[in-house]
């Protein structure tokens, strides 16, 4: 059976990628705040505080990097539907099949 994808919500689209983005971005802050945290508490041992501050804008910024990943990932969620919506008139959408999958 074909079917095809004629428009998509862009705002619905837009919180859907947003949440997505987000959770990904956990995927490479948590290690990477593990890296800070341990090369921060190594400079920190050595008795200087100038060498800190990298640590602490390192911290500030994974803090924040969620944030602004899931932010972008809305805006081209609703920037990549609208675009879609605008081909899909032109060109009619993608077209895809589907089949029925009996339940067991």
């Amino acid at each position: 059976m074909k079917k095809r994808l004629a428009h998509i919500a862009p705002l619905q689209l837009g919180i859907v990628l947003g949440i997505l983005y987000g959770i990904i971005s956990l995927v490479f802050v948590i290690p990477f705040f593990i890296i800070v945290s341990l090369v921060g508490a190594a400079s920190a041992g050595s008795g200087t505080g100038a060498q800190a501050l990298p640590a602490i804008f390192s911290g500030i910024f994974l803090i924040f990097l969620p944030v602004i990943y899931a932010v972008l990932g809305f805006i081209g969620g609703v920037i990549s539907a609208f675009v879609y919506n605008l081909i899909a008139k032109w060109t009619g959408g993608i077209e895809f099949t589907t089949v029925e999958v009996p339940q067991s």
